[in-house]
């Protein structure tokens, strides 16, 4: 079984139609497991419940940004091990340094292709 029908995905962002350009990329791949939230905190919770292999999280959201989502993820012992890809429209060094200190895995600038997405995501889980 290839590992496009095993994995599953969570995509967080607060704007629904970046969410939906994604899913729809992550469909295009074969990628058959996806959950969504519009927030870091919302999506915490849903982990708990509903456990992934990989996040893929914007930066720029209100309440939580996506490296405060990061950080949390990575204190729990549940979620610390999740790959992790930031997506950003603001790709500047610090935003940057600073993911990768806490263990971001992987980040792509918006705006993005669907052939980027997928070379993100295959440099951290492997080819689909």
């Amino acid at each position: 079984m290839a590992l496009r029908d095993q994995i599953r995905v969570m995509v967080v962002d607060d704007m629904s139609t970046s969410r939906g350009l994604i899913t729809q990329a992550l469909d295009g791949f074969g990628i058959q497991t996806v959950y969504t939230s519009d927030d870091g905190a919302a999506a915490l919770v849903q982990l708990q419940r509903t456990p992934v292999h990989l996040v893929i999280s914007d930066y720029n959201m209100p309440n939580m940004d996506g490296l405060k989502f990061l950080h949390h993820l990575r204190s729990q012992p549940a979620t610390q091990k999740i790959g992790f890809i930031l997506i950003t429209g603001r790709a500047e060094q610090q935003i940057i340094d600073y993911g990768r200190k806490l263990g971001m895995n992987n980040y792509l600038k918006k705006p993005f292709e669907p052939i980027d997405l997928r070379r993100c995501i295959e440099t951290v889980v492997g080819p689909l």
